[in-house]
């Protein structure tokens, strides 16, 4: 298991790993030095590297060595790479048919604006990177527009420079979903209630468990096989029309959900990690 360090949810997956007798060895990203074009055998002795990396850039780079050397890793270099930007998530799931809030791409200042005024305030600029609600802003009118795009055009980097705008979502009672999914099973789901309009546990948001019903299973399945499957978490709007997906994350924080679902869910990602690990010990007998 990599890790950039070990927090509660680490710790509960090693539990779980050690209560099934699996041997576990944590490895720590920040000691790693790598050779990617000389596979390192040590690596190939694992049967699966669970990556709980909190850098998605790091996450990625070591993915993409280790699979290159053969190694499988959960979750995959091409989940990582699609949930861990917003566009490239947006494209998979509208690939998959998935319903999500309509959204407008503008490279410079002036078009983003001119997209914003055709799309109808409020609606949401985000980041094509980052979590935990960081940098996002909800733009009520033209004036918070001009005064937004500018900041991020003048003072922003060039990943700024990318405008990624998204419909407002009224939530019903201050409230989105939150659904774990392992596999090909969305094993719980929980509401996040907020008097904010940003409702991530990381600002505060409020959790109580949502039943996990026939159409949030198949539009989370959906998402997930969208992004390249895996160990996920789907963040969902409730609408009139039926739910729409907002992101996808692959390195889930799942210590809020526990409590109020009932699910053990370091125990259901370490039985499906083990599952993955037993279909890959005979081929790396084979392996040289």
């Amino acid at each position: 298991m990599i890790v950039s360090r070990v927090r509660r949810e680490e710790k509960a997956l090693l539990q779980s790993f050690q209560g099934r007798g699996a041997g576990v060895e944590v490895i720590n990203e920040a000691d790693l030095v790598l050779d990617p074009l000389a596979p390192d055998p040590r690596w190939r002795s694992y049967d699966l590297v669970l990556q709980r990396s909190l850098s998605s850039t790091r996450a990625l780079a070591l993915t993409r060595i280790l699979e290159s050397w053969g190694v499988p890793v959960l979750n995959s270099a091409r989940t990582v790479a699609i949930c861990s930007d917003k566009l490239r998530t947006s494209l998979a799931l509208a690939q998959a048919g998935v319903p999500q809030a309509p959204l407008r791409i503008a490279f410079a200042q002036g078009a983003s604006l001119r997209a914003m005024e055709g799309m109808g305030f409020p609606l949401v600029l985000k980041p094509l990177h980052g979590s935990w609600g960081r940098l996002l802003a909800k733009v009520n009118d033209r004036q918070a527009a001009e005064a937004l795009l500018e900041h991020r055009f003048t003072l922003g980097g060039f990943p700024y420079h990318v405008s990624y705008i998204q419909r407002f979502v009224e939530k019903p009672q201050g409230r989105d979903i939150r659904a774990t999914v392992v596999g090909d099973r969305t094993i719980c789901a929980i509401y996040r209630r907020a008097s904010h309009w940003i409702t991530n546990t990381a600002r505060g948001g409020q959790v109580s468990n949502c039943p996990v019903s026939p159409e949030l299973e198949a539009i989370c399945r959906r998402a997930a096989g969208a992004v390249g499957g895996g160990v996920l978490a789907v963040d969902l709007f409730e609408t009139d029309e039926g739910l729409l997906v907002n992101e996808v994350n692959h390195n889930m924080e799942f210590r809020n959900s526990m409590e109020p679902t009932g699910v053990d869910i370091p125990g259901e990602v370490a039985a499906y990690a083990l599952s993955l690990a037993a279909q890959r010990r005979p081929l790396a007998q084979e392996l040289p």
